[in-house]
Parts: C-alpha cells; sequence; structure tokens
C-alpha cells in the first residue's frame, strides 16, 4: 500500500507535472493578487500592506504571469494529460483579462474589515519554496511524497486559516482588550520596557508559550475541547503542510489566550512582531518531514523530532509534548516523551475516526458522538 501511494504521489523530472503545479501555482496567486490591487481594503493585511513596495509586487507578479504561462504551454504541447496546462492558462488570462500587474491602486479606507489574501499569497509562496526544499535535502522519511495523500484538504485549511487571519485578529483583540484591559499595569508595563530586546524577546516567546501548553493540555484532557483539537491529530503523514490542520475555533480561542499576557505585559511592537514571524516559522517547521539534530538543544527548544511524538498514535506519546516552542516545559512539568525510539511509526488520532476533508472536519466537533 506504502509503495502505491508513493507511486501515485510522486513527483519525477520529465513527466511535466513538476512544471504543470508550478505553472497553476504560479498563475494562481498571481490572480490572487490582482484581486488584492482591485481589493486592496478588504483582502489585504493592514500590517502587511504599510510595507509594500507596488512597483517590486507589480514585477513579481508579471514574470509569475510569464513564467507560469510558458510552463502551462509546455504542459500542454508535450504531455498527454493537458489539465494542468489548461488550468494554468485559465488563471492566466482571467489574471490578464482583470488586468494583470497594471492594475491601478488609488486611495482607500484603512478601517475596513478584511481578508488576509495577501498574507495567504505570500505564505504559501515562502512556504513551498523553504520548506519542501527543506525536506528534500534533509527529509525523516525520504519515501514521503511531496503531494501525499490528503494534501489538498490540508491546503484548504491552510488558505481557509490565511484567510480569516483578519477576523481571528479582530475577535482575538476585543476579548482581550474588553476582557482584561482591568489588568493592565503601567509599572509592569515600563519594567517591561526597559528590558534588553533580547530578553524581552525570550520572555514574549516563554510566556506565550506557558500560556500555549496549559491550553494544549486543556485541548487533550477535556473531552469536549479534545473534539476540536483531534482534527489536528488526526494527520497521518507528517510535512509543512500538516500544521494547517486546525479547527478553526481552535485558533481563535489559542489566539485569545496567547494574547492576553502579551497585552497585559505591554511587549512592544517590534518584539511582538519578530515573536509573529518566529512562532510561524517554528509552527511550520516543527511538523515538517524534516530530521535534523541539534544535540543536547533537543531538551531546550521544540524541534520537529519533538513534536511528531506529540503527533504520534504511539501509547506511550498519547498527552505528551504540549509545548510549542521551549521543549524544557515538558521535561520539567513531566509530559515529555521520555526513552523512546527516535522517531514514532504512525501518526494520527487512535481509531482513525475524524473523516477526511476540510469542510466535514470543521463539522466534526458539532456531530452527536458515538
Amino acid at each position: 500500500m506504502l509503495n502505491k501511494l508513493v507511486k501515485e504521489g510522486e513527483l519525477r523530472l520529465g513527466e511535466g507535472r513538476i512544471s504543470g503545479y508550478i505553472a497553476c501555482l504560479l498563475s494562481f496567486l498571481s490572480l490572487l493578487g490582482v484581486l488584492a490591487f482591485h481589493f486592496p481594503e478588504y483582502l489585504t493585511t493592514p500590517e502587511l500592506r504599510q510595507n509594500y513596495s507596488v512597483s517590486l509586487l507589480r514585477q513579481i507578479m508579471f514574470f509569475a504571469l510569464v513564467i507560469s504561462g510558458s510552463l502551462g504551454l509546455l504542459n500542454f504541447v508535450r504531455n498527454k494529460n493537458k489539465r494542468l496546462g489548461m488550468l494554468a492558462w485559465l488563471f492566466v488570462i482571467v489574471a490578464i483579462a482583470l488586468g494583470g500587474h497594471k492594475v491601478e491602486v488609488g486611495d482607500f479606507d484603512d478601517n475596513t474589515p478584511y481578508l488576509g489574501l495577501d498574507w495567504f499569497i505570500l505564505d504559501l509562496l515562502g512556504s513551498t519554496l523553504i520548506f519542501i526544499f527543506i525536506e528534500k535535502l534533509l527529509p525523516h522519511k525520504s519515501q514521503q511524497v511531496i503531494l501525499r495523500p490528503e494534501w489538498q484538504g490540508d491546503l484548504n485549511h491552510f488558505f481557509v486559516n490565511h484567510l480569516a487571519v483578519g477576523f481571528v485578529l479582530l475577535v482575538a483583540n476585543r476579548f482581550v482588550h474588553e476582557a482584561f484591559g482591568w489588568a493592565i499595569s503601567t509599572d509592569i508595563q515600563g519594567f517591561i520596557s526597559s528590558l534588553p530586546f533580547v530578553l524581552q524577546l525570550f520572555s514574549i516567546i516563554l510566556v506565550a508559550d506557558l500560556v500555549q501548553y496549559m491550553a494544549h493540555r486543556a485541548y487533550h484532557e477535556v473531552p469536549f475541547l479534545w473534539r476540536f483539537h483531534a482534527v489536528h491529530h488526526s494527520a497521518k503523514h507528517m510535512d509543512w503542510l500538516a500544521g494547517s490542520r486546525q479547527h478553526i475555533l481552535e485558533l481563535i480561542i489559542t489566539r485569545c489566550l496567547v494574547l492576553t499576557p502579551i497585552f497585559v505585559l505591554g511587549f512592544p511592537e517590534e518584539v511582538i512582531g519578530l515573536y509573529v514571524i518566529i512562532v510561524g516559522l517554528q509552527a511550520v517547521f516543527n511538523h515538517a518531514n524534516v530530521q535534523i539534530n541539534l544535540g543536547w538543544l533537543r531538551y531546550i527548544i521544540v524541534l520537529p523530532q519533538f513534536h511528531h511524538w506529540h503527533h504520534s498514535s504511539d501509547s506511550a506519546a498519547i498527552d505528551r509534548n504540549y509545548a510549542a516552542h521551549f521543549s524544557f516545559i515538558d521535561y520539567l512539568l513531566g509530559t515529555a516523551v521520555c526513552d523512546q525510539k527516535e522517531w514514532p511509526d504512525e501518526y494520527g488520532v487512535v481509531g482513525d475516526y475524524i473523516p477526511e476533508g476540510m469542510l466535514k472536519q470543521q463539522a466534526f466537533p458539532f456531530k452527536k458522538s458515538r
């Protein structure tokens, strides 16, 4: 069965599927970029749009359209299965018809509800370029293919979670300010601001990880909460995309809880910005199909091997390795997987009872349990 899955999902040079998928990815992202140019107030993230170079983005979009169109044409001419080439050209044609890289961007209101379409574009492009390369360079399971089973559903999770970034942040900020505004202390915030930058960064990551540890443990030990978190654990193959499989309500609740101490303690914006980058990269990296050995550092920071055990269906790994950043938290609190072999063999929930597909997984927690 494994050999069959490997054969079906494997991308080989010369078959045309690699160029076809690249063409589809670039053309689809270009089309989304055109839509973001047309409706920046509704489709772009305020924090990101302040740092854009519009001329650079136009150049990138132009080259993406040229490359995707060329690869799509090559795929269409040289391969028997022409669906990828046709789909890429469909995206290219629609993108050009809507103005392509020449869409004018006028003045617009910054205070509008928005979807994080630009965040999705940048993160998907960056993640595919960086993490697929790392997974092929330092693989844990060398036979695991890029397009492993259920990758489409996890890509849908990736898409929805990134589009909902504006809504999630809006809910989280409203919750934090209204529920914990009373806890703000100017003395404490002044002390935090007086710390060296490196110590501020360490503190924000540690505080956030302690809150995530407690929330994460509750998701495992409270049956009602587990129904939401089980969606994340249902992935049976670990790679950079598997971490995106998450129920939207769990995402919102976790963000609210993590932002609470960060807001109350008053960390500076530049520290929060760097923390957001670190947590985003580490969340993807810890799920990646990557084998990396940093010796004794594995007892300090969370690495893929540590987090892969958290996703294992092995009885010794159930309800273990909760930390997201610092593994020493689990070792100190007695919840780390110890004395096990290097890597787990199987992943997923015991009993494999979570349905496949993003929509079914979002609906699963609300269905009557058997």
